[in-house]
């Protein structure tokens, strides 16, 4: 009992410390349209584990990029999201959040079957690396998209994706399988493996999807993009993809969207 109460006067101290000020916290709000929707009680935690997540995570700007108070709450808001019943602590094995003002380009090789080496550039908004840094380019996030214009475009949310890779490697592997009990885990992956093939052949079809096309390029990006849809579009996420939405739903122990 004494290690937990001071493990609560720190916390305490740390939203102290590191409080949002009502003018941004209501602009943040205002600019993500999916976390004003939640309730009361949710936007109270979620400004909570936002002053203890600014507490523990260094933001560093590249080429002469300020991260603002206005930056780093916009990432915190987003991110602190996924973990509102899980904690914090799922973030625990990294600390450097890297901030660029646009995309970022990647050199990338790979070795197909038959041994040759290809070679290519990727333009990233975003990357999440085991044991960090994590990677986000604000021109990507400093504009919140309105689930309202879904249904026109897939969802797109670049720091839910990226912090939906965190939550997957904390087992140190990014295969769509986030920690879980083996009962659970077997479930999952049943789950998420079926509902991975329907979502390609959807794709191979033509078929306009709420979730990035992304997705198809493998289990482990069709996890975060699902992940992207279940927060900032979860109405719609449920009525187009009912088994991915209770699998995650079961797994973040949330429930984001309204009743019907």
């Amino acid at each position: 009992m004494i290690l937990k109460a001071i493990q609560n006067w720190r916390e305490q101290r740390a939203v102290e410390r590191y409080a949002i000020p009502d003018a941004l916290w209501q602009l943040t709000l205002l600019r993500y349209p999916f976390l004003a929707q939640r309730s009361e009680d949710d936007l109270a935690e979620l400004r909570r584990l936002c002053s203890l997540f600014l507490s523990t995570k260094e933001f560093h700007g590249v080429d002469g990029f300020e991260v603002t108070d206005e930056v780093a709450v916009a990432v915190a808001a987003q991110a602190c999201l996924p973990v509102l019943r899980l904690g914090l602590s799922w973030y625990d094995g990294f600390v450097g959040i890297v901030m660029h003002a646009g995309e970022v380009v990647a050199q990338r090789r790979y070795e197909d079957e038959n041994g040759v080496v290809h070679e290519y550039d990727e333009e990233l908004a975003g990357e999440a690396m085991e044991g960090g840094p994590l990677m986000l380019a604000w021109n990507a996030i400093a504009v919140g998209h309105d689930p309202a214009h879904f249904g026109a475009d897939e969802v797109f949310n670049v720091v839910v994706h990226e912090f939906a890779h965190v939550i997957d490697m904390r087992d140190g592997l990014a295969d769509g399988v986030p920690p879980m009990d083996s009962g659970d885990r077997e479930r999952w992956i049943a789950t998420i493996d079926a509902e991975w093939e329907k979502f390609c052949q959807r794709l191979d079809a033509g078929e306009h999807t709420l979730i990035d096309p992304y997705g198809g390029e493998a289990v482990e990006e069709f996890f975060a993009v699902a992940v992207e849809a279940f927060f900032v579009a979860p109405a719609a996420m449920r009525a187009e993809e009912p088994a991915m939405y209770e699998l995650l739903a079961g797994f973040f122990k949330q429930d984001p969207a309204p009743s019907t």
